[in-house]
């Protein structure tokens, strides 16, 4: 009787060794299973990263991963804002009532992308979407025909950047075609213009790109006119 009480005994003792261990919890699912939060009194610097991996944890299952840091400073690299667009032939100009009538966005489509993700930007109206609030550096160039047309266009036309916010539209920047006096009275348009620069914008807004005072625009033209644009976000 003695002999099976002591292997009992011995059985028992061992059991912990080969099973799961669970801290605030009946149910452990690994074999420490820590149900709150954890603190550490003392943890050593690491004055590099060579040879280091990190503790992560997946915010599905909560488990804890080692991770190579060189994979979280890959991620932080990328950056889901970016998006490009060019359109080089069959370009036209939006006629949306929506929008000041001074202005009219080029019809860029999700086909006409270079980079970045198609749920950024919608056909409809020609419009790129933003996506979290911050500072955006955007660009947009256009020229009109070859860039240099014969006669000077009357009323100023140009290209501009138009933000929609709450459904309320406003031209945040533009840039005129100039026109210069060559000798013999000959009048021409320097119509190749751009736009650079740095805007705030807030999550959801829509971004467009077009020409202002088009009304004068000869359409026959804009066939073989050139258009893009980039934008992306640069701050908080």
């Amino acid at each position: 009787m003695k002999t099976k009480i002591y292997s009992l005994v011995l059985a028992c003792a061992t059991l912990p060794l080969f099973s799961q261990v669970g801290i605030n919890t009946d149910t452990p699912t690994k074999t420490l299973d820590v149900n709150g939060t954890l603190r550490v009194r003392d943890t050593p610097a690491a004055t590099t990263v060579t040879g280091y991996n990190i503790l992560a944890q997946d915010t599905g299952s909560q488990e804890v991963f080692s991770m190579d840091p060189q994979l979280l400073i890959a991620a932080s690299n990328v950056n889901p804002s970016i998006y490009a667009a060019k359109k080089t032939t069959g370009i036209t100009l939006l006629s949306l009532g929506i929008l000041p009538s001074s202005f009219q966005p080029v019809n860029f489509l999700v086909t006409d992308r270079n980079i970045g993700s198609a749920a950024l930007f919608t056909n409809a109206d020609g419009s790129y979407n933003i996506p979290s609030t911050g500072v955006y550096a955007v660009g947009f160039s256009f020229r009109y025909g070859s860039g240099l047309q014969a006669s000077l266009l009357s009323g100023a036309p140009g290209i501009g950047v138009l933000r929609t916010r709450a459904g309320v539209s406003t031209l945040i920047d533009s840039r005129p075609f100039s026109g210069i006096n060559l000798a013999l009275a000959v009048n021409l348009t320097l119509s190749d213009s751009s736009i650079n620069s740095l805007y705030s914008f807030q999550a959801n807004d829509k971004v467009s790109f077009g020409l202002t005072d088009s009304g004068v625009i000869n359409a026959g033209l804009l066939g073989s006119s050139i258009a893009s644009f980039y934008i992306y976000k640069v701050s908080n």
